[in-house]
């Protein structure tokens, strides 16, 4: 029905993905209990620069998407949608959405914000197109520097956290909630949104 490659599913299920995946960060920061290593690292950056939490998180993105040049990563589709998408749509979303007074509104928002993240996640990872660019970042340091992923996530994730906090980022329950939870989620949710893989595409967590 859609040829081979299944390009018009895999370019929905992709921009779904990431309009999903900007609204469950403007939950987790309208939360205030804490916030993933990256998101730390975007809230703690974004009043030093003068720009919103989403654009922000868009400058970051191009920025390491600039970091790749040398480990020669190459961009999808998807690596320049995740730039112009999810931060734009999680400024919007941030402007809808209300901060809740009570703890355990916050503390919900919080856990389905996770938990809308992990799905988001699955489905923009399931769509095929091409890796996040702070994920593309951590494959092409792999390459280069012949070393686990999960040494080099947990370095990259540890330097992110350390300069957000430093820089006045949010770091709490959330943040722990988050490195529990979110690979389960995104575990279990994977099989449902994977399509076929095309050929010569790649892909990883979008972040």
């Amino acid at each position: 029905m859609f040829g081979h490659d299944r390009f018009p599913a895999r370019i929905v299920q992709l921009l779904a993905g990431l309009c999903l995946y900007g609204i469950s960060m403007a939950m987790m920061v309208r939360a205030d209990l804490g916030l993933d290593p990256w998101n730390v690292l975007h809230q703690g950056l974004s009043p030093r620069i003068g720009l919103s939490f989403g654009q922000t998180v868009n400058l970051v993105g191009l920025a390491v998407l600039v970091l790749w040049w040398p480990l020669r990563q190459k961009p999808g589709l998807g690596t320049v949608l995740n730039i112009l998408v999810i931060g734009t749509v999680t400024d919007i979303a941030l402007v809808l959405l209300p901060t809740p007074e009570a703890y355990v509104a916050r503390i919900a928002l919080l856990g389905f914000g996770v938990i809308l993240n992990g799905i988001a996640g699955a489905a923009y990872i399931g769509a095929g197109l091409g890796p996040g660019p702070r994920d593309g970042l951590m494959t092409g340091f792999c390459q280069r520097l012949e070393l686990p992923i999960k040494v080099v996530r947990t370095a990259i994730e540890l330097a992110a956290l350390g300069v957000g906090w430093m820089l006045g980022g949010t770091v709490g329950f959330g943040t722990v909630l988050y490195a529990i939870a979110i690979g389960w989620v995104v575990h279990h949710a994977l099989p449902i949104f994977t399509i076929d893989k095309p050929r010569g595409s790649s892909s990883a967590v979008p972040s």
